[in-house]
């Protein structure tokens, strides 16, 4: 089951509007090997980076581009292709963008493992705990508190049991944050309010704040401070009234390590987009061993859903999944199956590998860029 071609494409909406959501644009990854079958992954970063790294000659042995380190090589060795991966690319990788990169190849490889095999990937990673998950429904804050209400009002009439808001205009003022978790309250009702803050606030701000919103019963604080302010989240952990949580910022094993080695969250949050399967099972098992709780991240499209849905279903204490509704097409209409829940549940996939099929005439007609 050699590797043949690797195919890299960008998919972007027509309109990308000046906020934080990576559903306007997709990075897909397509590795195809000698026996006819393709795998396929997407990585949640900047979409021509990825495809940079993807495309880029050989230099020298530890600074490759990752087709050429992948072709011919046996797709089912999972394992060895990460390590050589990241062997070839420690001059210019090892963190960030890189790893988002490999994850996307790793993400396919496994793909072609459960179609290989004829078996979803959940069965493949060991097993799954999980038929269904409880979602959340991601979605980004209004301007103030009423539109926050409105908007956490709609997801719960539309069956979900929680919803989670982020990122702009929190951080603002303190009177505008409150605010807004005020809002997210009266919209949601007796449901389950999770707040993004969206890396706004220095440690002991974020204590304070963490302190204020606890008088509205939020089930956690996400991202309160920078992602590389490990120590920061510890202190903040340690002290604060509601949950921490954070993790999506992390690209494989090395970043999450930086968290659990201090025990600086309640709620890990391990993106497959930028982790990959290998990468976020070690993840798993080091969470599962603190008592810790795992969440996936996802705002990209069907594929990360799927993939977050076959890890997530494998970790026995997983209680919520992060279901993005966005209205964006990018998000909603790449696969002919969608990825999202029902009155607030979602069921896993049972179809070989990912268990979803690209839509090919939506690739085509939303397709700015490609390589092989």
């Amino acid at each position: 089951m050699r590797i043949v071609e690797i195919v890299c494409q960008i998919l972007r909406v027509k309109n990308v509007e000046a906020k934080t959501a990576s559903s306007q644009d997709a990075v897909l990854v397509r590795v195809r090997t000698d026996d006819g079958l393709e795998g396929i992954g997407e990585a949640d970063a900047s979409p021509e980076v990825v495809k940079a790294i993807i495309d880029a000659p050989f230099s020298h042995n530890i600074a490759s581009g990752l087709r050429h380190v992948l072709l011919g090589e046996n797709a089912l060795e999972h394992e060895r292709i990460w390590q050589k991966m990241y062997r070839a690319t420690m001059y210019y990788g090892r963190t960030s963008v890189t790893i988002a990169a490999m994850s996307a190849i790793d993400m396919a490889l496994w793909d072609l493992k459960g179609k290989k095999f004829g078996q979803p990937i959940h069965c493949l990673l060991g097993g799954r705990h999980h038929a269904r998950i409880k979602a959340y429904a991601s979605i980004l804050f209004g301007k103030n508190g009423r539109e926050t209400a409105e908007i956490g009002k709609r997801w719960r009439d539309y069956g979900y049991q929680a919803v989670k808001f982020g990122w702009e205009p929190m951080g603002q003022s303190e009177q505008l944050d409150i605010d807004l978790v005020r809002g997210a309250r009266e919209g949601v009702g007796d449901g389950t309010v999770l707040i993004d803050a969206g890396l706004v606030f220095d440690t002991r701000t974020a204590l304070q704040r963490a302190k204020a919103f606890a008088d509205f019963g939020i089930g956690w604080l996400e991202e309160p401070l920078q992602p590389s302010n490990y120590d920061g989240y510890a202190w903040l952990r340690d002290r604060s009234p509601v949950p921490i949580a954070a993790g999506e910022a992390e690209c494989g094993r090395d970043g999450f390590r930086q968290l659990i080695d201090r025990n600086a969250l309640d709620v890990y949050q391990v993106d497959l987009s930028r982790c990959g399967f290998t990468d976020a099972s070690y993840i798993r098992q080091r969470v599962e061993e603190l008592g810790a709780r795992l969440c996936n991240h996802c705002y990209t499209s069907p594929i990360t859903g799927a993939a977050s849905l076959h890890w997530l279903s494998t970790c026995k204490d997983a209680f919520l999944y992060e279901d993005c509704v966005e209205d964006s097409p990018l998000r909603h209409n790449l696969t002919h199956e969608k990825i999202q829940a029902i009155d607030g549940w979602i069921t896993i996939p049972e179809g070989p590998g990912l268990g979803v099929t690209l839509d090919e005439d939506f690739v085509k007609e939303y397709l700015v860029a490609e390589s092989r």
